[in-house]
């Protein structure tokens, strides 16, 4: 049975190299492989300063305004100075999460933890373009009130 193994490892292998491939042309769009696709035109940011309906509890939100131009580094945090606590009063601006002071092992400090002072790790700017791939994603809200429906 070794040998018979080996072949359907074979056919399990063509089959998702195959898959693969039409999800790279549907990216790629009609150019071929051998040739060098034209890069689509940069989409603007989205520049809207209105926040976003979360999907998952945990996610982190959104950046709602263009970001360009932004010092985010060992020295500065331009997005503290709007968003940290002492700003908030004069920039209306939403202050950041009281998990982000927190150290590793949850204890609050004075400031923002250096785990959580860059940013754009985890918070993005949206751009306005319409996806590239299909995305079926629904909330837990969503599909609760289905099922309660159908109930």
């Amino acid at each position: 049975m070794p040998g018979m193994r080996s072949v359907l490892a074979a056919i399990m292998l063509l089959a998702a190299s195959a898959a693969a491939a039409q999800n790279l042309d549907q990216l790629r769009g009609p150019a071929p492989l051998t040739e060098e696709a034209e890069p689509p035109r940069m989409a603007p940011v989205e520049n809207r300063d209105l926040r976003r309906a979360r999907n998952y509890p945990e996610q982190p939100p959104t950046i709602p305004h263009t970001t360009e131009g932004y010092r985010i580094d060992v020295n500065s945090n331009k997005c503290l100075s709007c968003h940290s606590r002492a700003a908030v009063a004069q920039s209306q601006a939403p202050m950041v999460s009281i998990t982000h002071f927190m150290d590793r092992n949850g204890q609050f400090l004075a400031a923002v933890s250096p785990r959580r002072y860059f940013c754009n790790q985890c918070h993005v700017p949206q751009l306005e373009v319409e996806p590239i791939v299909r995305n079926d994603f629904e909330d837990i809200d969503t599909i609760l009130t289905r099922e309660a429906e159908q109930q």
